[in-house]
């Protein structure tokens, strides 16, 4: 075993708590050290993690602009529900309706989707059934691209301009096949397969809502693009960031550093008046102490 402080060699058998070179007491001068580099390591450590809540302030509630995106994404995803179209299919004593929208799919997976090929190959239901399985394709087209850019928008705060980036192309994509789908609607509806006694496609507007909230989401994403997505961190966070990188990669050990590693001007000033306010609560309880000793002693001495 070696001294902490001056690095003397400790026979196992010495047993006494300081050193008999320096003099320093091994067990307190251990956890003073520990405690200085665990303190370097959580100013740090803190440092990093308050640039991740800047960035997710930033991304989410950071400005109006922010905000409205974030409602407008929820909008866009929630128009899915809205039916692009609706498929019905009637015979005596059976009757099959079909939405093509989020909630009936999902509702539908189990039957109603697993049948479709049988409709398709139906001498009576193949037009119909081949209309409802191209806008579907595009309502899956359309979910797929809102699934992409929810998780996006999610992971926004890792980097947030380049993100936005991402959630602008993603958008434009989204409008043109919201418009796609929207085509495919009317087409279908009035123009290629019309209506018959026992079967029909009828007109949806889930496109066309879909399209108007992607559109306005596209409008605000590229003003916080062009106003800039800039996160507030706080004085030396990113120095910190830096540092932390370079203690856990081995290129700066925790000693070779000052506490505090870095300290603002207004963190010296709220470090000292906390300081000053422990020291006066201090001041005050020790000289409570002394007045109640004193009322003590007083009340003794008249009971003598």
């Amino acid at each position: 075993m070696k001294c902490p402080k001056c690095g003397t060699d400790i026979p196992f058998y010495d047993i006494r708590p300081n050193c008999k070179n320096c003099g320093v007491n091994i067990l307190y001068y251990a956890q003073d050290y520990q405690l200085e580099r665990d303190a370097k390591r959580t100013e740090l450590e803190n440092a990093s993690m308050r640039m991740v809540v800047a960035r997710i302030k930033a991304v989410f509630i950071g400005s109006l602009s922010a905000i409205f995106r974030m409602i407008f994404i929820v909008l866009a995803i929630c128009s899915l529900m809205i039916p692009f179209a609706a498929a019905e299919f009637r015979l005596p004593f059976y009757e099959e309706k079909f939405s093509v929208g989020l909630i009936s799919v999902i509702q539908s997976f189990s039957d109603f989707i697993p049948a479709l090929p049988g409709f398709l190959k139906s001498a009576l239901f193949s037009d119909t059934a081949a209309g409802t399985v191209i806008i579907l394709a595009f309502f899956a087209l359309l979910t797929v691209i809102d699934a992409v850019l929810l998780v996006v928008f999610l992971l926004s705060f890792l980097n947030p301009v380049k993100s936005a980036k991402i959630i602008k192309r993603t958008v434009i994509i989204a409008c043109v096949a919201a418009l796609c789908a929207q085509a495919a609607v009317i087409i279908c509806t009035f123009f290629v397969f019309k209506p018959k006694d026992y079967a029909e496609i009828s007109f949806g507007f889930g496109a066309a809502v879909s399209f108007i909230m992607h559109l306005v989401l596209l409008i605000i994403n590229s003003k916080m693009l062009k106003k800039g997505i800039e996160p507030v961190y706080r004085e030396f966070d990113p120095k910190r960031k830096e540092l932390l990188k370079k203690v856990r990669k081995g290129e700066i050990d925790l000693d070779e550093l000052t506490l505090p590693v870095f300290e603002s001007e207004e963190e010296y000033n709220t470090r000292m008046s906390e300081f000053e306010q422990a020291m006066q609560e201090e001041s005050a309880a020790e000289l409570e102490n002394e007045v109640k000793a004193a009322v003590l002693a007083g009340e003794e001495a008249d009971k003598q």
